[in-house]
């Protein structure tokens, strides 16, 4: 029950919920395989989305055969998606520093879980002027196995002494808050490239139009402009 909310973590997934960098990704993974005669659609892509790198190749080998070469169009795809964001910045999703200036008033700990590699995450962060931010970061390239798989979610609670269910999740894909609910966490879903079907609805705590109604959300329930 709400009335019975008790939150001490709050983990934030990265590309696509605090960052606009989905649209990104689909362009660069598009206009690296185009050039070695290959389609990306968007349906094939929406299969990646909040999937690490080793689990992103099983998806396109399965997808396209093991003559797809997948080590050419990812040494592609990361510099041509470097290129976007060095000439027009990262670009921040709605109400991420709102929510972040809010949270660094409370004692609730904060920590990113994401599927991109532990270099991109950090360069992204630090661009933005949030790598000082949290708690503990931890990234694709440091855990086994990607989500929907639950690993990520459990090693950040553990790390930070936290037990499941006072951790609310943030999450844009279905994968994001099918691995949050399986730890046993509350996810709050802000899609991003795609809608929530009847399943991961399901599984929501709630659904979000962006970071800045996370912040009205707990505004609302601790009624009081910061966290004491």
């Amino acid at each position: 029950m709400i009335s019975k909310l008790n939150i001490e973590l709050i983990i934030f997934d990265m590309d696509g919920l605090m960052f606009d960098t989905e649209k990104i990704s689909f362009v660069s993974w598009r206009q690296a395989a185009v050039q070695y005669g290959y389609q990306i659609d968007d349906e094939i892509f929406q299969t990646t989305i909040g999937a690490n790198l080793s689990r992103t190749k099983e998806i396109y080998l399965n997808h396209f055969g093991n003559s797809f070469p997948i080590k050419e169009i990812i040494n592609d795809r990361s510099r041509i998606a470097e290129e976007i964001i060095m000439s027009k910045g990262v670009p921040i999703k709605k109400g991420l520093y709102d929510l972040l200036d809010y949270l660094n008033q409370s004692t609730i700990k904060k920590a990113v879980a994401t599927s991109t590699s532990r270099k991109r995450a950090l360069d992204l962060l630090k661009m933005a002027n949030i790598d000082k931010c949290f708690d503990y970061i931890l990234c694709g390239d440091e855990i086994e196995r990607s989500k929907p798989d639950p690993e990520i979610y459990i090693k950040v609670s553990d790390k930070l002494a936290c037990s499941p269910e006072k951790c609310l999740v943030l999450e844009d894909s279905e994968t994001g808050i099918t691995a949050a609910y399986l730890a046993g966490m509350l996810p709050i879903m802000i899609p991003d490239m795609k809608e929530p079907d009847d399943k991961i609805q399901s599984l929501l705590f709630k659904k979000m139009n962006s970071l800045l109604d996370v912040k009205y959300f707990l505004e609302e329930f601790f009624n009081t402009s910061y966290i004491a």
